[in-house]
């Protein structure tokens, strides 16, 4: 099988962000960056953002079927990433919201591999179930709740509300784990009751994604092995790792089987590589005869060439 057919008889609805990002080329990382004066980059692109949206652009860029739900203000740049979506094939559902306007994030990209973001995300943040169009799911596999953090209503009740509605479809159900914002900033109570909602409809989910360092974080571990265990115990069918420059991951039923990154020539790409893993074992999740491990060097194959600028997957955003 190739890998194009591999991916083209799939479908996925995702949930989550959508907004403009303005990416920067690597700069040096460094004080100098917090005092007065400007620093000049090699380029500096605008394209569609938010881990949803992304996914969603990742899922059609491989030939699958590909709907996105999410909410965007009633705006021009709501417009504009609404037409970004449906250029790139991908069933766009967007809420419209005249109280919150579409967001923006800036992603600033370091030499040494860092990433810092900065966001305004009202469109995101005030996401709630009614806004989502749940007529969708039945024409698809796989739901991809992306972004779980950002909006408070989806975070208690409105997730739960969305997962039972994919069962009752037949759908499976992945949660991307991913960074917390509150995580650095809110009270330990905060922090506590957030972690507390997405472990509550974890039984509910078939596969959740992340690192190794926000799945440490998430589950309060000191270790990577215990944070895989306690995930499982909480109910979640198998976990997606994405391990960087040490590949990708599966685990399931105690076992974690490792597949090392396929090689890079060169890096055109700094950002999104976990999308585009999540989306590639999402895609590939009901085709029970492909092998984990297979699973894992195609999804590996795949973002070598998103990272080499050989596979476009994230567009810029439509004028």
């Amino acid at each position: 099988m190739s890998i194009d057919a591999a991916f083209s008889s799939s479908s996925l609805c995702i949930v989550g962000n959508i907004n403009r990002d303005i990416k920067t080329s690597p700069l040096r990382a460094g004080e100098h960056l917090f005092n007065d004066g400007e620093t000049s980059v090699a380029s500096i692109a605008e394209t569609i953002g938010g881990g949803g949206a992304n996914s969603a652009c990742a899922a059609a860029a491989l030939r699958a079927k590909a709907a996105f739900l999410g909410k965007v203000g009633a705006d021009a740049l709501g417009d504009r990433l609404k037409q970004t979506l449906e250029q790139q094939g991908i069933a766009a559902r967007l809420a419209r919201d005249r109280q919150h306007p579409t967001g923006s994030s800036i992603n600033l990209t370091f030499d040494n591999g860092h990433r810092h973001f900065v966001s305004c995300l009202p469109n995101n943040e005030s996401l709630c179930f009614d806004d989502l169009d749940l007529d969708v799911l039945s024409g698809f596999q796989h739901l991809f709740r992306a972004d779980v953090w950002f909006s408070k209503e989806m975070l208690f009740g409105g997730n739960e509300k969305l997962f039972q509605a994919a069962r009752h479809s037949g759908l499976a159900i992945s949660v991307d784990l991913n960074w917390d914002p509150r995580w650095s900033v809110g009270s330990a109570e905060e922090i506590r009751a957030r972690k507390q909602a997405i472990r509550a409809v974890l039984p509910l989910v078939t596969l959740a994604h992340g690192n190794a360092r926000e799945l440490i974080e998430f589950a309060d571990a000191a270790n990577l092995e215990t944070a895989l265990d306690r995930l499982t115990d909480w109910g979640v069918g198998a976990v997606v790792l994405h391990l960087g420059a040490e590949g990708a991951g599966y685990f399931q039923q105690g076992v974690l089987e490792v597949e090392p990154p396929a090689p890079v020539t060169a890096r055109v790409n700094a950002t999104g590589t976990g999308d585009v893993l999540s989306v590639c074992m999402m895609l590939l999740h009901h085709q029970t005869e492909i092998p984990i491990q297979t699973k894992l060097k195609l999804g590996n194959t795949i973002v070598a060439e998103f990272i080499e600028g050989k596979r476009p997957m994230i567009p810029a955003i439509s004028c």
